[in-house]
């Protein structure tokens, strides 16, 4: 199991989308890929646990969030190999801690959070609150919106990484995103 939570190594700039539910993390992560060419890796959670509610009608449970680490790393170190430069995340295993957290009464699992600390990524954008939440079959937060960014913001500070946050339309999004991974490229 070790082996599959871990980030294969590359010399590719990791960019990772982060944040509260519908907060537009999907559309900007396939602009984002768009925009460079290059590949972005969708939230395995979704694929998930959409299969569960339609096969069974349950929601998240502890138990499943191994298989959605594993299979959330098995697509990333995948398409890290096929990505140019840049690879675009919608979302990684810090944010699968986040939500254990949330959801389960500070559990995470010991193996989860060993690898959402150790693997790394050179930028976070952090999607703030200020697009309208769209409900689905697994959001389930609408009324908690601020108390979760402010759960996600302080996660990154506390295991100290680097961070923008996003606020403002699709457009102003997209446009300070870019800034900031054309800053990263230009290091390289």
């Amino acid at each position: 199991m070790e082996e599959t939570l871990k980030q294969k190594p590359s010399d590719l700039i990791k960019v990772v989308l982060f944040g509260p539910e519908s907060t537009g993390k999907t559309t900007l992560s396939q602009q984002l890929a768009a925009h460079y060419e290059t590949q972005w890796v969708p939230e395995y959670a979704r694929e998930y646990l959409q299969e569960k509610w339609d096969r069974e009608h349950k929601v998240c449970e502890p138990h499943d969030l191994l298989p959605i680490a594993e299979g959330q790393m098995k697509t990333e170190n995948i398409l890290s190999e096929k990505a140019n430069d840049v690879l675009i995340c919608d979302t990684d295993l810090l944010e699968t801690k986040v939500y254990s957290e949330a959801y389960y009464l500070g559990y995470c699992d010991p193996l989860l959070e060993k690898y959402a600390l150790e693997n790394s990524y050179d930028l976070y954008f952090l999607t703030y609150i200020d697009v309208p939440w769209e409900p689905d079959d697994l959001r389930d937060k609408p009324d908690e919106r601020e108390r979760m960014f402010a759960y996600f913001k302080d996660t990154l500070k506390r295991y100290d990484r680097n961070f923008v946050i996003l606020k403002g339309n699709r457009k102003e999004r997209l446009a300070l995103a870019i800034k900031h991974i054309d800053h990263l490229l230009k290091k390289l």
